[in-house]
């Protein structure tokens, strides 16, 4: 078998009827339902040839071959072809979800909730592959990059109280800050609260300190 460079991008599937799959994207991937395709998922709900994974000289981009029920990245429907970065998060239709990651350097190797000095918490995440459980139940499809920042966060800064502009600048950037709304904010926190609800709606994990911010209350479990 032909050893493959750590540096050659991959596909990994997660959760989904290939869950913990994982590609080579050394020229071309095309995915659908059709058993001539390069990852096959056998969901009626997938197109026959229902996008195409390809390396340019550019990068890796992906494109949507007209599918039926759409593809998304990092949550939002695409339409033209678009370049990859590390980390981003492919939905196929409702069916399958991808991670691609540059490389295998930076392949996520858990298929468990991480063990670490926190793991006796109700919320956790793996900040390699952006994956995230709340008692054990792993929140799916994966959160949006806006609301897995948000997250991050609040997550490595245990019971402080982060100030509004601090997490518009982590999550937007400094460039971008003084251009994003409160309003703005406040919707990728409300969405953020329905995501973690609908794991766990017994307990609010984003908590508002008025005046102040907001902090994580994370749980022992």
């Amino acid at each position: 078998m032909e050893e493959i460079s750590e540096n050659v991008p991959f596909l990994v599937a997660q959760g989904g009827p290939l869950n913990g799959q994982r590609w080579a994207i050394l020229n071309e991937l095309l995915i659908g339902r059709d058993e001539n395709c390069d990852i096959v998922i056998p969901e009626r709900q997938v197109s026959r040839h229902h996008a195409r994974v390809s390396r340019t000289s550019q990068g890796t981009l992906l494109e949507d071959l007209v599918s039926k029920n759409g593809t998304h990245l990092n949550g939002v429907l695409i339409a033209q072809p678009t370049l990859l970065q590390d980390g981003d998060i492919i939905q196929i239709a409702l069916a399958q979800v991808f991670y691609y990651l540059s490389s295998d350097a930076t392949l996520p190797l858990e298929e468990q909730p991480p063990s670490t000095s926190i793991s006796n918490l109700a919320l956790r995440l793996d900040k390699r592959s952006r994956r995230v459980w709340i008692r054990n139940h792993e929140i799916t499809p994966p959160l949006s990059p806006p609301q897995y920042t948000l997250l991050e966060t609040l997550y490595e800064n245990p019971d402080q109280v982060i100030a509004r502009s601090t997490l518009i600048e982590a999550i937007w950037g400094e460039k971008e800050a003084i251009l994003v709304s409160e309003q703005a904010l406040d919707a990728l926190i409300r969405r953020l609260r329905q995501r973690l609800a609908e794991v766990d709606p017994h307990h609010e994990y984003i908590q508002t300190v008025r005046g102040h911010g907001l902090r994580l209350n994370n749980p022992p479990y």
